[in-house]
């Protein structure tokens, strides 16, 4: 049997591997359209190679994507994070888990996972061909020819394609795919931060605030987790799972919306107003700016003062209920404008691309 990969990512090299593993007399093939094997392996983690999630419930694995729950589930049954974990350390590559539930390679270096993808290719006698992008997939009766980008490069007859390209930024990317019935959802931006011009919190870049609940105004778009103000406006894992959640409706905004941030991750203004109110009682003689709830960064603390117009050197005692509404306002419910996205070429993600409607969920096979 002749089967081609066509992707030399982590998915193309696993699902060679694979291939080969319980084909054994099958010829497998990878082809890559570029001269680099297992890049954006390479550059993951910030050049660690976060590998997986040590979450080993599957209902918390699919209700942590934003679409396609209902089919990972089936397939999260065969093959989860804890096979994945198992499928590396059997293969020479210990893990460790951090307190983060993200999962790396003790060596902390994700070279050690390229190399497992590259030793077992070679001890499965996996052929690897690069440069070798293709333009179309035609069917002749039962086989699937291959037309590779490129003059004077002949096609190629197999028996079984496996298609693992990862996602595509435009549509017309994906045609060679549409051609053989396949319907595609049209690919938009799916992991992004938000980019703030007019906003002078740009000024506080670096500064982290661990635990937010930020939401995208006049949507039911919501999330938690930690907040990166950058030199160009908002990131970090709660920006970042917003964009992926909200990827499709914030495309059609055309990237302008407002987003509204709880800086101290309470939805109930009673039980923030309550902690402020017990500062007051304790705190009476401190200046506002001695005294930070809920541990907030000192430069953001001060901002928020500023921008309640509230001088960082009057006293708790001197806030009065106006004071106090504003900073219960400012804190659970600060509103900035967003006028664009950020996305790093090197690790871009769509939302898009071939349909659930055109695979079978138990095989994912091509329908």
């Amino acid at each position: 049997m002749e089967i081609a990969i066509i992707g030399g990512g982590a998915a193309g090299f696993f699902s060679a591997i694979t291939a080969a593993e319980n084909y054994a007399d099958a010829n497998v093939v990878i082809f890559e359209k570029s001269n680099r094997l297992l890049g954006k392996v390479k550059i993951s983690g910030g050049g660690r190679c976060n590998v997986t999630n040590g979450c080993t419930s599957i209902k918390e694995l699919v209700d942590a994507y934003p679409r396609g729950g209902n089919a990972l589930k089936k397939a999260f049954r065969i093959f989860n994070t804890k096979h994945a974990m198992q499928w590396f350390e059997s293969r020479g590559v210990p893990l460790i888990i951090q307190d983060d539930n993200c999962v790396f390679p003790k060596s902390q270096n994700s070279q050690s996972i390229v190399d497992c993808f590259l030793n077992e290719t070679k001890r499965l006698r996996v052929k690897i061909e690069v440069e070798r992008g293709i333009k179309a997939i035609k069917q002749i009766n039962e086989k699937l020819e291959l037309h590779f980008i490129g003059k004077g490069v002949p096609p190629r007859m197999f028996d079984k394609v496996i298609v693992a390209t990862g996602g595509c930024p435009k549509k017309e990317g994906l045609e060679w795919l549409e051609k053989l019935n396949h319907k595609i959802e049209k690919p938009v931006p799916s992991l992004f931060t938000f980019n703030m011009p007019t906003e002078s919190i740009t000024n506080l870049m670096g500064i982290v605030v661990e635990k937010t609940m930020v939401s995208i105004q006049g949507t039911k778009l919501k999330s938690v987790g930690p907040l990166l103000v950058t030199h160009w406006g908002m990131s970090g894992p709660a920006i970042l799972k917003l964009s992926a959640f909200g990827a499709r409706l914030l495309n059609e905004k055309g990237y302008e919306f407002k987003v509204q941030v709880n800086w101290v991750n309470e939805p109930n203004t009673s039980t923030v107003k309550d902690k402020l109110e017990g500062i007051v009682i304790k705190q009476t003689n401190k200046i506002l700016s001695n005294v930070r709830p809920y541990f907030l960064p000192e430069r953001l603390w001060s901002y928020l003062l500023e921008k309640s117009d509230l001088s960082a050197k009057k006293k708790w005692g001197e806030l009065g209920k106006k004071g106090m509404n504003k900073l219960v306002s400012v804190l659970t419910n600060d509103v900035y404008s967003v006028n664009g996205k950020t996305s790093f070429r090197e690790e871009f993600v769509t939302c898009g691309g071939v349909s659930w409607k055109s695979i079978n969920v138990k095989t994912y096979a091509g329908k």
